[in-house]
């Protein structure tokens, strides 16, 4: 007898709630119906979101805007910030990099 498809978000509410109470996913997905990677993506996916926005890091959408769409002022700032942000974080890369190659000889003991 084939599976009936359910999406995972008509039982978020159930989900958390057993996750609350010190279900591990595995436990959690044999209850529902639902494979444990499924389960752990679905948990994991909002704090690895809400861990970017903290930081500053927009979200990028996963596929191609559509022709039609109008790109807002907001969304060229937050994507201006991201490119930012990661050109920021490869010089910062890039120095200390650097550094390490400066200081190599003389922590090796060489000249």
């Amino acid at each position: 007898m084939p599976r009936r498809y359910r999406h995972i978000k008509e039982y978020e509410k159930e989900i958390l709630e057993l996750k609350e109470q010190g279900y591990t996913k595995r436990e959690i997905g044999g209850k529902l119906g639902f494979p444990k990677e499924q389960l752990h993506n679905f948990i994991s996916r909002p704090q690895y979101e809400s861990t970017e926005i903290a930081a500053g890091i927009a979200l990028k959408q996963k596929s191609r805007p559509q022709k039609d769409t109008v790109v807002s002022e907001q969304d060229k700032v937050a994507e201006q910030k991201y490119i930012l942000a990661r050109k920021e974080a490869k010089i910062k890369l890039l120095e200390m990099e650097n550094e390490l190659m400066r200081d190599f000889p003389s922590l090796t003991e060489r000249k």
